[in-house]
């Protein structure tokens, strides 16, 4: 075919396919990963298939490899909550937290914990802290994000459950109501 707009498509077609193939090369043989990392991906994909035993297993290996991963820490707890082992998800979120200071997700996950523990006061203490240091945490999972969970309508955020927790916090406490497990269960924490 003569056409140059054909010759011209195939062409861009060649040439994208190529640096595809090459950066792919690239990234799986020559760039060099940190140690973990490929543990540390098993582990985030255990948890996005709510296999949290098999998660908490990469992240320990992730954290013998490299103590300091404040990732694998957070990740960690992030696993131990959902198995509802919450003194030592507890635990690791202060770490986390202790770690690395401004990172609004470890304390928008700590808040969630604080939440599910009835520890409402910290819980909202949490939130506005993540909210602070990051106030894009608010807008929760995108539409691709929700899309690929299975999940049509936008959960509540941290911002969301902080309004409310002090909306029923300035109640008289008979007529306060802190927890819908329904609702609770729509709220999911923060990846890094």
């Amino acid at each position: 075919m003569d056409d140059p707009v054909y010759r011209a498509l195939r062409n861009i077609a060649i040439v994208l396919t190529l640096a595809w193939v090459g950066w792919s090369a690239w990234d799986s043989f020559m760039r060099e990963k940190p140690p973990g990392s490929i543990e540390f991906q098993a582990a985030e994909r255990f948890f996005e298939d709510a296999r949290y035993a098999e998660a908490v297993q990469e992240f320990d290996k992730v954290i013998t490899i490299d103590p300091s991963n404040t990732h694998a820490i957070s990740g960690k707890a992030r696993s131990l909550m959902q198995m509802g082992q919450n003194d030592e998800a507890l635990k690791l979120y202060n770490e986390a937290v202790t770690r690395a200071p401004a990172f609004a997700a470890n304390y928008a996950n700590r808040g969630i914990l604080h939440d599910r523990m009835g520890h409402y006061e910290l819980a909202i203490k949490d939130y506005e802290k993540a909210i602070a240091i990051d106030p894009e945490i608010t807008e929760g999972p995108n539409w691709l994000t929700r899309f690929l969970r299975l999940q049509p309508d936008k959960p509540p955020t941290i911002a969301d459950r902080a309004r409310y927790l002090r909306k029923q916090l300035a109640k008289p406490e008979s007529e306060r109501v802190l927890s819908i497990p329904e609702q609770n269960e729509k709220q999911r924490s923060y990846k890094m």
